[in-house]
């Protein structure tokens, strides 16, 4: 017995000596391992080594969403991750989820694709009525305690018997415009039919990457809830006379801030953290969210066939207060945090879209089951309205 109490004090300095920087990781299981012949450990101390020396080294394989995001996911959570861990984040921009989708249905495997910054609850569905969900072992991502129950619920709705994702952020898709040319009170009268001023034509800019989004802001300038569309026919006819007073369809959060950073547009509808990292850097870019305006929540999603030890580490990680609050602050998106359990600096309290209630009861989020049901046609019909027909 003393010589098991013995062996647990040295292998708790050694740890305290890898937290300190004093040993670093190679050298620590090293020691563990002669720790461990010679002094007889056994048991769960050396089952939690054995399972941290497996897994150092492993390389997981992260997509999102560049610019900004990437950066602040880079500097705040992969970066420390892999200092922490010995694992390997290896972290590629896509210009959206259906990309990623068509890569794994053509190659037939989810290699190379571990985790993904997923962008809402109706791409929570898609890929897991796609079969590529896993199910996480919750008990390996404790600070899941610390989330918005009101966050968690739409994604356990969709799969009760395990969750394939963790839900990491939300913001709204409301409209961004350049105050030199546009006022606070047209933004206001015009609201979502700001989208189609022909005053602005060739300075009005719109997200080409999704079609649900498209049809979102045509049915808000058909005079139609979103959620709950009869007349599709209307929601295509403003998405043609928006298409036809566009300069450009942007495909990234980055190619959004530079196309607004360089005043090629005036006026187009934009993601919160984005519009609010270009104030921060002093562009004259406002923010609003119309009536019935598009919120979302985004997830981190694991792929079927990941190093899923490995995997809920990182997000567990990725869900500390320190790790998410930092995370917040770097990308402009309020956390998925519940404030109610987790203080919010005041900078996170500021960001656009953050509500304090942890309720989210003023956000209107797409209905996944609507959304989905409607995909195949409806987003047939976005690719003709944009080519031109």
């Amino acid at each position: 017995m003393t010589k098991k109490m013995d062996s647990t004090k040295r292998y708790e300095k050694l740890r305290e000596a890898v937290g300190n920087g004093d040993v670093d990781r190679r050298t620590f299981f090293g020691l563990l391992g002669s720790a461990g012949i010679t002094a007889g450990l056994s048991g769960g101390i050396m089952t939690a080594m054995a399972k941290h020396a497996r897994a150092a080294g492993t390389e997981l394989h992260f997509e999102g969403w560049g610019g900004v995001v990437s950066e602040a996911l880079r500097k705040h959570a992969f970066d420390p991750y892999e200092a922490a861990t010995g694992n390997k984040v290896i972290d590629a921009t896509f210009g959206g989820e259906n990309e990623v989708l068509t890569k794994v249905k053509a190659a037939g495997s989810t290699d190379g694709h571990n985790i993904l910054h997923s962008s809402g609850v109706s791409w929570y569905k898609r890929w897991t009525d796609n079969g590529y969900g896993v199910v996480l072992n919750e008990d390996n991502i404790p600070n899941m305690a610390n989330v918005m129950e009101a966050i968690i619920k739409p994604f356990r709705d969709i799969t009760p018997d395990g969750l394939s994702a963790v839900p990491y952020d939300y913001g709204t898709t409301g409209i961004a415009y350049n105050t030199k040319y546009v006022s606070e009170e047209k933004a206001k009268e015009l609201g979502a039919n700001l989208l189609l001023d022909k005053e602005l034509k060739g300075k009005i800019g719109g997200w080409g990457g999704d079609w649900a989004n498209r049809a979102w802001y045509g049915a808000l300038q058909s005079g139609q809830d979103p959620n709950n569309i009869e007349d599709w026919d209307a929601v295509w006819d403003k998405a043609r006379e928006h298409r036809d007073l566009v300069l450009k369809y942007w495909g990234s959060g980055a190619e959004l801030m530079d196309l607004l950073a360089k005043e090629e547009i005036y006026v187009t509808e934009a993601w919160s953290g984005r519009v609010a990292a270009l104030q921060e850097q002093g562009h004259p870019i406002a923010y609003m969210d119309p009536p019935n305006g598009l919120a979302w929540m985004e997830s981190m999603f694991v792929l079927k066939g990941s190093p899923m030890e490995a995997a809920e580490e990182l997000l567990n990680f990725m869900l500390a207060p320190e790790t998410a609050i930092a995370v917040a602050d770097g990308q402009n998106y309020p956390s998925s945090l519940d404030p109610t359990k987790v203080p919010m600096p005041e900078g996170v309290e500021k960001l656009p879209a953050y509500d304090p209630t942890g309720k989210l009861e003023g956000l209107v989020f797409r209905d996944p089951v609507k959304w989905v049901a409607v995909e195949k046609d409806q987003s047939k019909m976005w690719n003709r309205v944009q080519k031109g027909g």
